[in-house]
């Protein structure tokens, strides 16, 4: 195979690829409706506000 040959495949089809994906990614990302799910993602570190989580005490599996 030749440089250019890739070159040539990475200037073109493999940009427009990686352009479709980031696109696709965004309008995922703020889809309607996606909201509550995200918010919902963004609260998970006070969701045991009432008392700590537990102690692991350095246990390891």
């Amino acid at each position: 195979m030749d440089y250019h040959i890739f070159r040539e495949f990475a200037d073109s089809w493999a940009a427009l690829a990686l352009l479709t994906i980031f696109v696709g990614a965004v309008i995922f990302a703020f889809r309607p409706g996606a909201g509550r799910v995200h918010r919902d993602i963004a609260n998970i570190p006070f969701r045991n506000e009432d008392r700590p989580a537990p102690a692991d005490h350095g246990h390891r599996l």
